[in-house]
């Protein structure tokens, strides 16, 4: 059996999350599930639910890598919830269970995402023009060791497509 490929939608939780975000992020798990692979968020809400949501609509498996001890926190759409009881630290933990990243606006809870993506040398993808902090790093690097290139694409169609051929490269 082939391990199927996981990628990890980021971007902002409940607060901030605006309806542009949650369509983009709805689509973005739609054609995460449409391409067989495991869609993998941080399991709450804004863009996690939206994603997460869209997966389940076309049959996809989802999984929930939650701050919180109590699975119950998760989001409805989770089949699988990890609750590791470490707070953000569980960003991390998400970073490397993903085998891409794709990026829909978010706060600094993506952006410490980001960063131990990026130290891991994860591929990465935001979409353009729905802010956040990665909005000066599309295109380009966080820092001088250019470990990654975050690359910019301008719907959720471009993002799958481009983190598969990452993936696979």
């Amino acid at each position: 059996m082939v391990k199927k490929r996981q990628i990890l939608v980021i971007g902002h939780n409940t607060n901030g999350c605006t309806p542009e975000h949650e369509k983009v992020a709805y689509d973005v798990g739609m054609e995460i599930a449409k391409s067989d692979s495991v869609l993998i968020t941080g399991g709450l809400g804004g863009v996690m639910t939206a994603a997460a949501h869209g997966a389940k609509d076309v049959g996809g498996l989802t999984v929930g890598i939650i701050p919180q001890a109590d699975a119950s926190e998760a989001n409805e759409y989770c089949d699988i919830v990890i609750p590791t009881g470490m707070g953000l630290t569980r960003d991390f933990l998400n970073a490397l269970t993903a085998d891409g990243v794709i990026i829909i606006g978010g706060g600094s809870g993506t952006l410490s995402e980001i960063c131990a993506a990026y130290m891991n040398k994860k591929p990465m993808v935001a979409i353009r023009n729905l802010n956040g902090p990665v909005a000066q790093y599309i295109d380009g690097y966080i820092d001088h060791r250019k470990n990654v290139k975050i690359l910019g694409v301008d719907n959720a169609q471009e993002a799958v497509k481009k983190i598969l051929e990452l993936i696979i490269a």
